[in-house]
Order: structure tokens, then C-alpha cells, then sequence
């Protein structure tokens, strides 16, 4: 980033004269990415609509002679693009983190093809309905998949330290800390502190929480000429101990055309989008938070979509399950199911169902073994558990001794996503909100699941739990089946 500027200082606030700041040069690329990949997917949707419903023929639309669906089919390619741009569907800030960029996704699909049906009446046009059947769902399943192979790559990119935006903390030193700790256990959102502004009396090194030291430039009254100098894209305000709300305002004017954004950090944690509500009084932006919910038609929609997905899923795994089966069966001759009381929804006591990964007598041979440091209390978790059979370890490697959680999701106990189902000793030793995790059906895989498994400690096992229980969408849930697809494979925390 390269910046001219000219600063002046008035009552001790930064004001700035017309500047120019070039934007980080990654953003361009990914936006060009991500229209491009956009393009394609509707393309391949609308072309694979045409030649399913029609073939590689001219075909007229009916009610209207001169037209045809080739012409249709570019028509709605615009406009499709244009949609995606009018919900601000590129924007980066969205890429990585949390479920927006899919969720506008949706939002312009619906959009325009709702605006087809109100054309197409006022017109009194014919549309081919297997053509829309086609387009439509195959457009809005590709745009998302394009959406998702994006933030893989962007994921990847940030973890080798590239596509990332410099920022500059500022607030009291406790807030910058904190604000620091977060930014840095979420390198996925692309942050990178380039320095603080903590009003220190001399302007000198500060050592955030991981031990990093920053530069500390002192004074907040200098963030707009500190932010030119260290070439950050955004200053984040960390709190309101140091800042007035004139120094708010007057710090977004001077930034209106330097290209520098302000980020304003809410020390309400652990709450997501959907239950964040913002209504401007007066020009004062009050944020309402809406408390959880564990009933109602969301759940509802939850629990049909795990019935006809763990449906579809024990239809499509049966011939699995039986060389599963017959593996078990002929390793030891011992049973082929493991069951297992765990404590389910609202506490109530469930048998979870396995594959057997381990000896008849496991439980009796637990008396002397030791669990490996480290891994999370109070869970009994070994590396090398000598009770595991050579099949059970094949299974465990892969997951697949859980296949059988499909039909306690199928009866009801269990949800093809949550948090992950606790053993009745685990229960007894829950210490403060841990207990919040029994508000929701476990699941066969989740933030726990996708985020680690064994590899994470107990506090944050119980902190993503907890997220996910208060904060939980079904266009989430999606993501996470998607993403244990990644985890499994990789076999990360599975042993």
C-alpha cells in the first residue's frame, strides 16, 4: 500500500486534506476472482439447463416467437451478475469468516428469479418450467460451491501469511490486548497488527498476550497520521476507554478518502449475526442482542432435515455397514455394536451406537492405563490405546465406527450436527455455562469434530460448543458437514 497525504491536527483530532491511498492490492484480484468464478458457475448452470431441457436447438420461447433461451439465458446471466454486485456479494470482509457470503448469495438468487416470475406475468411469458427447475437450484448449489473453493484457497493463502490487511489497534492497553488475543486466534480473517495506539506517555514497544511486541506510537490523536505511516488498511478502536465519541466521529471523516477503513470491536462475545439486530436512534447505533431460542420452527426444519438426510444416508451406507459388520464379527467373534449411555438434550440419558473399535472387556482394562498430557480433561484419550482391535483402529481413523450414530439421529436422539454427545462423567464435572451444551441434540459431528477433536483442549471444546448452541443456522450446519468431509480425510484429532 502507498499513501500521499497531508495532515493537519485540529483540537488535538485528526483531520485530513484530499488523500489517496491505494487499497491492498490483493482485494482487486479477489474480487476479479470471485466474478469470474460467479460467471462461470451461473453459465454452467444455465447452459446445462438449456441442453437438459431442450438439446443443442434453437428453441423459441413461448408467447414470444423472436426470442429464445439462448437469449434468455445471457439476459439472466447479467442479470444474475448484477444482482450478486447489488448485494455487495464480493465484498472481502465476508470471504472467510462466518456463513454471509453464502447467505447472499441465496439472497440474489431468490432475488432474481422472484423477478422473473413478476416479468414473466406482466409479460404473460411461457417459461419452460423444467428449464427454471434446472437453472435455478443448480445455479444457487454452484455459486456456492465457487463461494467455498474461494475460501479455501483465501484460507490457505493467510496461513501462509499472504492476502493479508495490516491494522492498527487503538484503546486503553487491556482492550488492545484483548482485541489482539482474538485477531490472532482467527489468522483465517486475514489481520495482521502492524501497531497500537494505547495513549502511552512515550511512544515505545507493547507486548500483546502471545508474547509478540508491537510498536506503541502513544497518542490516540495521531491514529490517522500512524495508520499512513505503518500503511494499514483499517484502525481498529478497541474500546471506548481512551476515545470520546467525538473522536469517533471526527476519526471516520478523516478517513473518508484515504481508503482506510474503521473497525469498532464490541466486547459482547461469542454472538453471531442472526441474533444481532441494529436500530439507529438519533444517530446513535443501538444493537440489540436477541437471546437464544431452543424451540420453534427452526428446530422443526432441523429435524426434518436430519431425518431425510440420515435416511438417505443408511440407504446409501447399507452395503458399508454390512462389511463393517462382517469385519467386526470375524476379528474376535465379539458383538458388532458398541453402546454407550451419553447424556443427550435437556440431560436426558441416551444409548449412543457404534461400530466396536475396541476389546469385548475394554471398560474392565481401563484401571491402569494412563491418558496421554495434555489432551482434554476430563476425557480418557490415548494415542496408542492398547484396547483398540487392528479393525477398530482402521475404523477410528476414518470415523467410520460412528456410521451407526445415523439411526440414533434417524429416532431422534441425536442431530446430524452439534455438540458432541457427553458422557455421563463428563456431566458431573461441568463447571459454570458448561451445561448450556445439553440445550441442543449432540451430533454426529460439529465445531468440536471439524475444529480439532482430540488436539483441543477441554476449555475450548466447551467454548465452541457453546458457540455453536446459541448461535447455530441451518446454512451452517451445511458447512460443517462440509467441512467434516476435509476432517475425516485428513484425520486430524483422530485416534
Amino acid at each position: 500500500m502507498s499513501a500521499q497525504v497531508e495532515v493537519d491536527v485540529t483540537e488535538g483530532h485528526p483531520v485530513a486534506e484530499p488523500v489517496f491511498v491505494e487499497v491492498s492490492r490483493w482485494r482487486p484480484r479477489f474480487v476479479l476472482t470471485a466474478i469470474g468464478v460467479d460467471a462461470l458457475a451461473i453459465a454452467v448452470a444455465l447452459t446445462s439447463a438449456k441442453l437438459a431441457r431442450f438439446g443443442g436447438g434453437r428453441v423459441a420461447l413461448p408467447g414470444a416467437p423472436q426470442a429464445n433461451y439462448l437469449i434468455v439465458s445471457v439476459s439472466l446471466l447479467t442479470a444474475w451478475m448484477a444482482a450478486l454486485a447489488f448485494t455487495q456479494s464480493y465484498r472481502p470482509e465476508h470471504a472467510t469468516i462466518g456463513n454471509e457470503a453464502y447467505l447472499r448469495v441465496v439472497r440474489s438468487s431468490f432475488f432474481i428469479f422472484g423477478a422473473l416470475a413478476m416479468v414473466a406475468l406482466a409479460l404473460r411469458l411461457q417459461f419452460a418450467r423444467g428449464y427454471i427447475a434446472i437453472a435455478f437450484p443448480l445455479g444457487v448449489v454452484l455459486l456456492i460451491l465457487g463461494r467455498f473453493t474461494i475460501r479455501l484457497w483465501l484460507v490457505r493463502q493467510r496461513s501462509a501469511g499472504r492476502c493479508m490487511d495490516t491494522v492498527l489497534l487503538v484503546g486503553a492497553p487491556q482492550e488492545v490486548r484483548y482485541v489482539a488475543d482474538r485477531i490472532g486466534r482467527t489468522p483465517e480473517a486475514g489481520f495482521t497488527i502492524s501497531g497500537v495506539l494505547t495513549d502511552a506517555e512515550r511512544p515505545g514497544a507493547f507486548e500483546l498476550r502471545d508474547g509478540r511486541v508491537v510498536p506503541d506510537a502513544g497518542s490516540v490523536d495521531n491514529a490517522l497520521a500512524t495508520a499512513l505511516a505503518h500503511d494499514v488498511s483499517a484502525i481498529i478502536v478497541a474500546g471506548h476507554a481512551q476515545v470520546s465519541d467525538t473522536y469517533l466521529r471526527e476519526l471516520g471523516w478523516s478517513l473518508e478518502r484515504t481508503g482506510i477503513g474503521m473497525v469498532l470491536a464490541n466486547r459482547m462475545t461469542d454472538v453471531a449475526g442472526p441474533r444481532i439486530h441494529r436500530t439507529p436512534v438519533e444517530g446513535l447505533p443501538l444493537m440489540s442482542v436477541e437471546a437464544p431460542r431452543y424451540d420453534g420452527g427452526r428446530y422443526l426444519l432441523k429435524r426434518v432435515f436430519d431425518v431425510v438426510v440420515s435416511g438417505a444416508l443408511l440407504v446409501v451406507t447399507s452395503p458399508l455397514f454390512a462389511v463393517i459388520a462382517l469385519a467386526i464379527k470375524l476379528s474376535d467373534r465379539g458383538p458388532v455394536f458398541f453402546r454407550q449411555d451419553r447424556v443427550g438434550v435437556n440431560g436426558e440419558t441416551f444409548a449412543m451406537t457404534k461400530f466396536r473399535s475396541m476389546v469385548v472387556d475394554a471398560e474392565a482394562q481401563l484401571v491402569g492405563l494412563t491418558p496421554d498430557a495434555g489432551l482434554a480433561h476430563p476425557l480418557f484419550k490415548m494415542r496408542q490405546d492398547p484396547r483398540v482391535t487392528r479393525v477398530g483402529r482402521a475404523l477410528r481413523a476414518y470415523s467410520l465406527d460412528e456410521l451407526p450414530q445415523l439411526l440414533d439421529v434417524f429416532a431422534g436422539k441425536m442431530s446430524l450436527v452439534g455438540p458432541r454427545p457427553a458422557l455421563t462423567r463428563e456431566v458431573s464435572v461441568y463447571r459454570d455455562n458448561a451445561h448450556r451444551r445439553l440445550n441442543v441434540k449432540p451430533g454426529i459431528t460439529g465445531p468440536w469434530q471439524v475444529g480439532g477433536r482430540s488436539n483441543l483442549s477441554w476449555e475450548d471444546s466447551i467454548r465452541k460448543d457453546l458457540y455453536y448452541v446459541e448461535n447455530w443456522t441451518l446454512v451452517g450446519d451445511c458447512l460443517l458437514l462440509v467441512k467434516t468431509v476435509k476432517a475425516v480425510l485428513t484425520r486430524d484429532g483422530a485416534f
